[in-house]
């Protein structure tokens, strides 16, 4: 299991533990121990607070990954990797080909709200080119299944050190409240394209 996934079972423990910890306090608020329930939920926060204080340091503290030409990038058991690029043949962009795959064994994979930009060294950021049948990141594949799926970039004659950032939009940034997910100063994995 990679270091970044090592740290979502302990943010669901968590999360448990705090639902536990509330449901407690109220139980003892009710019933006439107020006090009480107000030092369980003095605890919680003092470790809610050293839990946040962790995700915040790691953010900063912590180097993205960068995954080379073909290397996968994995969330559970969907991947994605940029399998090549090359210049636009009208000369007008740049076309990076993806592959998304399944490492599943039983259960159809897809990333809700995944996406991809372009980033250069000065940190630029450029979204796809919005084309009529280019096939959705997130579309969902089965076990062990594989899809490959283009998109178009135009950039300036001045960006260098171009590479892929995966980005998905699920609604919620849970990267905020894992360890080791980013969020608040981390900058976010590359995926080289040469």
């Amino acid at each position: 299991m990679p270091l970044m996934n090592l740290f979502e079972p302990l943010f669901l423990f968590l999360v448990l533990l705090t639902l536990g910890t509330w449901l407690t306090a109220l139980v003892m608020a009710v019933t006439g121990r107020a006090r009480r329930a107000g030092r369980i939920l003095g605890r919680w926060l003092i470790g809610a607070a050293i839990y946040f204080a962790v995700v915040i340091v790691a953010s900063a503290v912590i180097r993205p990954r960068g995954f080379a030409l073909g290397e996968p990038q994995c969330f559970d058991d969907w991947c994605i990797a940029v399998a090549g690029s090359h210049a636009a043949p009208d000369g007008q962009g740049l076309d990076v080909t993806l592959r998304v795959s399944s490492r599943a064994k039983q259960r159809p994979m897809g990333e809700r709200g995944a996406g991809v930009y372009l980033i250069d060294a000065q940190g630029r950021r450029f979204a796809p080119e919005v084309r009529s049948g280019d096939v959705a990141l997130d579309t969902v594949i089965g076990p062990g299944e594989f899809f490959e799926a283009s998109r178009r970039f135009h950039v300036p004659a001045d960006a260098a050190d171009l590479a892929i950032v995966y980005a998905h939009d699920t609604g919620f940034p849970i990267g905020w409240f894992i360890i080791t997910e980013g969020g608040w100063f981390a900058r976010p994995a590359r995926m080289q394209i040469q």
